[in-house]
């Protein structure tokens, strides 16, 4: 049935700061620093715990250790527990999976699709062109304003605390499914999900060509590019610079000059699926960051520019969607599957391939 794939798998979280800070990627998944501190010359043996709520403005001991547990306290780069004692000269960090709000976040209504909602999660389809965070360039009309909107009245959501809302990321121009967690336990509980990559996810893509193998494994590492910072790109494995990334595609459906693909991912890099694609020389489907917005395959004659031209204006995004998302309920532990249709823009776009490659085949 036309756009309707059973699709499983684990793939990640796709997304570069809209503020322009330089993200921390700790264990495959990206954090913004909140805060730093460096330790004195004269610091004496004192719990980071401790330590930080000294510093902290409006912060218990208990949220500190919650943050701790979450993995969101570093000491000299690496992950501490609450019990860590601080040495003299130890820079400890609080670092968050969202940039640091350094506004107010208006509650703007912005219509939500939620496939899903109770007490402790929130399982929304973003759609395309929707920014995630507030960020440099984007402050409003983003998904967090619209939860601001959609939790206004209630008085247990506070959209400025970190311990709660967005678990992980997408794209602004990848459309597909997301969690958000209600309260702090939700957001430790699916965060360590994440982390230990037991979370079902999946995305559909259409690509430049047919993938040969039809379908395979892609390892390399990935890390920003030394040319341009907005893109990442591939280095080989076990390299100095980078991590480690590994993707598995699989072709669903050939069309003509493009095919459609489903990849899931053991690790999670940052625009791993995009960089995986293009190394394999099929860039997803008029993805500009990565070339695929210009005609990569086919004969460029008139008629075929003009097929592509109106193909990009059906679809005027790469090609992607988080089509699957499954992870176990932060409260209940029963294990819950979600799932979000092709979105219409690639729907089309799939239909038109399918139109041209029928009458081009039926010539043959």
């Amino acid at each position: 049935m036309a756009g309707e794939y059973t699709i499983i798998g684990d793939p990640a979280d796709n997304k570069l700061p809209d503020d322009g800070r330089e993200p921390l990627e700790i264990d495959g998944t990206e954090y913004f620093e909140h805060f730093r501190f460096v330790a004195d010359k004269g610091q004496q043996l004192l719990r980071v715990d401790k330590f930080l709520v000294a510093r902290l403005e409006k912060s218990s001991r208990n949220r500190v250790q919650q943050a701790a547990d979450a993995g969101c306290i570093l000491v000299n780069g690496k992950r501490v527990k609450s019990n860590y004692r601080v040495k003299p000269l130890d820079v400890v960090q609080v670092v968050m999976d969202r940039p640091r709000y350094e506004f107010e976040i208006i509650a703007q209504n912005i219509p939500l699709d939620i496939v899903y909602e109770d007490s402790d999660v929130l399982v929304v389809n973003k759609p395309a062109g929707l920014v995630v965070h507030p960020g440099h360039g984007n402050y409003s009309g983003t998904l967090v304003n619209a939860l601001a909107w959609h939790f206004r009245d209630n008085p247990n959501y506070d959209v400025n605390d970190p311990r709660m809302g967005l678990v992980h990321r997408i794209d602004k121009d990848t459309s597909g499914l997301l969690v958000v967690a209600k309260t702090p336990d939700a957001k430790t509980s699916l965060g360590k999900q994440f982390f230990n990559k037991t979370t079902k996810r999946e995305y559909i893509a259409v690509v430049w060509g047919r993938p040969e193998p039809a379908s395979g494994r892609i390892e390399s590492n990935i890390g920003r590019s030394m040319r341009d910072r907005l893109q990442m790109a591939v280095f080989p494995v076990g390299d100095s610079y980078g991590k480690r990334a590994v993707t598995h595609y699989e072709t669903i459906e050939p069309l003509g000059h493009v095919s459609v693909v489903r990849c899931v991912l053991e690790t999670g890099r940052t625009h791993q699926i995009r960089v995986h694609m293009r190394h394999l020389g099929h860039p997803l489907f008029n993805d500009a960051r990565y070339g695929g917005d210009t005609i990569l395959r086919g004969t460029p004659s008139a008629s075929y520019r003009s097929f592509i031209a109106n193909c990009f204006d059906l679809c005027p995004r790469q090609a992607l969607h988080a089509r699957t998302l499954g992870f176990v309920h932060p409260a209940t532990g029963k294990e819950m599957f979600f799932s979000a249709p092709v979105p219409p823009d690639m729907q089309a776009l799939i239909e038109k391939w399918r139109t041209y490659t029928n009458a081009t085949e039926s010539r043959i």
